[in-house]
């Protein structure tokens, strides 16, 4: 799964990274600690409505898929199982013809250990060779007093190499050369272009899963309702 990660880049670093056009998400503020529910910057292609231009933008959204029909959530939902996408009354529209990205520094996770009797969470660190990865995530929409708001989940799939030491579940990456044909806003209309879809995200993303490593950070980053966001040491690796 992936229930923290930390996301770093500014705005115009997301815009040189992706290729955007700009959408001046400028209350974006980087943070080493993101959870679901807190708003997120996402990667979207939307074609525009009178001309058919398609354009690509960054965007904020909650950490907390929330489509219009779901009226009684009882706990968040921000991750969508790869293995379900195509399936799932949750998921299925969204992947059909409302996907994303989630850019992310690195992501976290936990093992636990016993230490001197009792139980311990050690949080763990797991990232990429970049400055960047980006995830796999699907958005909706649903109004909020009146006005839209933008919602998204991080699609997970079986963990590969050194995330699949510390859980069984991971992001699901994508590679430069998928970004295009996963933001894509043309509707997938038969089970043949969502397989399509669905292999080459688990083609790509294995290939990225090999190159994730990661490491222990200091147990503060445990609770992230009393953890400084802004903190840049939090993704530090202990002192050995």
């Amino acid at each position: 799964m992936c229930g923290r990660f930390a996301m770093d880049e500014k705005t115009n670093e997301l815009i040189e990274e992706f290729v955007l056009q700009g959408n001046d998400f400028r209350d974006w503020q980087p943070s080493f600690s993101i959870a679901p529910t807190d708003v997120i910057p996402i990667i979207r292609e939307r074609a525009d409505r009178e001309t058919g231009e398609v354009r690509r933008a960054v965007e904020p959204a909650v950490w907390n898929f929330h489509p219009p029909f779901l009226t009684d959530a009882k706990r968040p939902q921000f991750n969508a199982r790869m293995e379900a996408l195509a399936t799932n009354g949750l998921w299925k529209s969204a992947f059909a013809g409302s996907r994303c990205i989630v850019p992310m520094r690195g992501y976290y996770e936990w093992t636990t250990v016993e230490l001197d009797g009792k139980e311990v969470k050690i949080p763990h660190f797991l990232h990429g060779p970049g400055r960047m990865l980006a995830a796999a995530g699907i958005a909706t929409a649903h109004k909020v007093d009146g006005a839209w708001e933008v919602s998204a989940a991080i699609v997970t799939r079986e963990a590969r190499d050194a995330s699949g030491e510390v859980h069984d579940r991971m992001p699901a990456f994508l590679e430069p050369g998928a970004y295009d044909r996963w933001l894509s806003p043309e509707k997938l209309v038969d089970d043949a272009q969502k397989q399509e879809l669905l292999s080459l995200l688990e083609h790509v993303s294995t290939g990225v899963a090999a190159t994730v490593t990661g490491f222990e950070v200091d147990r503060r980053v445990n609770n992230s309702r009393t953890v400084d966001p802004s903190d840049p040491s939090l993704i530090e690796p202990l002192a050995p």
